[in-house]
């Protein structure tokens, strides 16, 4: 029998993935981290900010930035891709979620009382990940109060916590998050380009807390490693297969690990599920409930064009205040930075109506009768610096479902394929979303559009996507234990947000890495 090559394989380098890596070395663990995306420079993600070519991840067309878009049948879903995972280009919001969440019957049985069980966790979070109030308001923040008070919830407006040095952006100090002992910081310049990755050192992402303590602990980070499947070894542990992304005269051995955790997000680890137990038929006990479970937060997204071409919203962080038009949505602002003018194409007129189909005709109709407001976004001046985008999220019930094959749509190649499940599929026209761009649009003076996938495709979309491999009680019902355990298999594990079978309602990052924190605490320590 020879020797591992390392005692712990984590797929994935997301929220999930640098959580453990830390966590589990700092138990005695060697610990290596498989990321199928690059490892970024500030020349990266700055260029990121202003040409799409350089955000976007398609490296079957040549595009190997840090950016990624799936589009299924059901649901689109945006993600992270590279060193860092999903931190590179989420908001650095970081909220927890209300009390729904914890009593979710999805998983209310699986814990004497989650919010309480999780408290410490959500602690420990928020200390690494630096959140504190953004203590910066600008136009789009007054015009987000003025929509919030239209619909008579002007009380509940606040700043949103998050995950950024609010520090003179023209110096670079110390680390002021870990006592001098984590990486020198520069602070926010209000840039607004957090979505496309922060090239200042002000966000907060996971290279600058958990990855950056991870590799002093001696753990390895191994960027441009895509894995295709996982194999148990006769002798234990398991062979994490992998391949370069793009560069197929790149070979790599498998890797023989110990225990493997799997932290490539819901469409990642999912999909590598899958292929182990259907195409590769190394895991062939993984539990029928896979791809089951699958959530949003079943949200809208709505937008707002100022009819004033001179004005410009980008002084900011991305998200910077949210408020509840009622006790079941949650709505925030978002500033675009230029490489997101694409999305100007995704932009049309704004549409009730609850009938898909309907509504579809609707804004079709729209665009014959009134063509220069309904292409409006389209021939936009400064379009970027001009638009106030609105997620809405909401807590509701409904699930869509994964299932695994071939289809047209990715050239035969095989891949995940949504279907509806329990409560229908995610909205895609939400009223509330509709209400709130026409009070933020009377309080900008501005023209309020829904985004065209949803009000003509009827497709939702999605930066939070959760659930796949989700925790339960049995394999019937789930795929992993209350320890992320996937059942059938010692020693693999699923920690990220593929794992959470319950809607979050909210920015799903904290309370991802709170339930990374609560795995890392009942690991065991390596007593070898």
């Amino acid at each position: 029998m020879g020797e591992f090559d390392t005692d712990i394989a984590i797929i994935g380098s997301g929220f999930g993935g640098s959580v453990s890596a830390l966590r589990l070395a700092e138990k005695g663990w060697k610990v290596t981290v498989l990321e199928q995306g690059r490892q970024l420079s500030d020349a990266d993600i700055a260029a990121a900010g202003q040409d799409p070519r350089k955000l976007a991840w398609m490296p079957v067309l040549g595009l190997k930035g840090f950016f990624a878009q799936d589009v299924f049948r059901h649901v689109g879903v945006v993600r992270g891709i590279g060193v860092g995972g999903g931190s590179n280009v989420y908001a650095a919001v970081l909220l927890e979620p209300k009390t729904n969440f914890y009593n979710d019957p999805a998983w209310r049985a699986l814990s004497e009382d989650w919010q309480t069980e999780l408290a410490p966790h959500y602690v420990r979070a928020k200390q690494m990940l630096g959140v504190v109030p953004n203590p910066h308001h600008g136009i789009q923040d007054d015009w987000l109060r003025g929509a919030a008070e239209r619909m008579g919830a002007g009380a509940t407006f606040d700043t949103v916590p998050q995950g950024i040095f609010f520090g003179n952006p023209d110096t670079t100090s110390r680390d002021p998050f870990f006592n001098g002992e984590g990486p020198d910081r520069t602070g926010c310049n209000q840039c607004g380009r957090c979505i496309t990755g922060c090239a200042y050192g002000a966000k907060n992402t996971l290279e600058r807390n958990y990855l950056y303590f991870a590799r002093q602990k001696g753990v390895r980070v191994l960027p441009e490693r895509q894995v295709t499947h996982i194999e148990p070894h006769p002798d234990g542990g398991y062979l994490v297969h992998q391949q370069h992304p793009w560069e197929r005269n790149t070979n790599y051995a498998p890797l023989w690990a110990r225990k493997v955790i799997l932290s490539a997000g819901a469409i990642g680890t999912t999909e590598l599920l899958f292929a182990s137990r259907d195409r590769y038929r190394t895991l062939p006990a993984v539990p029928s409930s896979l791809g089951a479970h699958v959530r949003t937060n079943s949200e809208a997204i709505v937008s707002i064009l100022a009819n004033d071409d001179r004005v410009d919203v980008t002084k900011g962080a991305t998200i910077s205040t949210h408020f509840y038009p009622d006790a079941k949505t949650h709505i925030t602002q978002n500033r675009f930075p230029e490489s997101y003018g694409f999305m100007k194409w995704y932009m049309g007129p704004l549409v009730d109506g609850t009938q898909p189909l309907t509504r579809a005709l609707k804004t079709v109709l729209m665009f014959l009768l009134h063509p220069l407001t309904s292409t409006r976004s389209f021939r936009a001046r400064h379009w970027y610096k001009r638009i106030s985008v609105l997620t809405v999220m909401q807590q509701a019930d409904n699930e869509i479902a994964f299932r695994y094959g071939r289809t047209l749509f990715r050239g035969f190649r095989h891949g995940l394929i949504s279907r509806i499940s329990k409560g229908g599929r995610s909205p895609s026209y939400l009223p509330q979303a509709n209400a709130a761009a026409r009070a933020f649009a009377e309080a900008s003076n501005g023209t309020p559009l829904n985004t065209l996938m949803e009000s003509v495709g009827n497709l939702s979309v999605t930066a939070h996507l959760l659930g796949g491999a989700v925790m339960a009680s049995s394999a019937e019902a789930g795929v992993i234990d209350v320890n992320h355990e996937v059942f059938g298999y010692p020693g693999l594990y699923v920690v990220d947000g593929s794992a959470i079978p319950a809607n979050v309602g909210v920015n799903p990052s904290l309370t991802i890495t709170a339930l990374a924190e609560r795995f890392g605490e009942r690991f065991p320590v390596n007593r070898e």
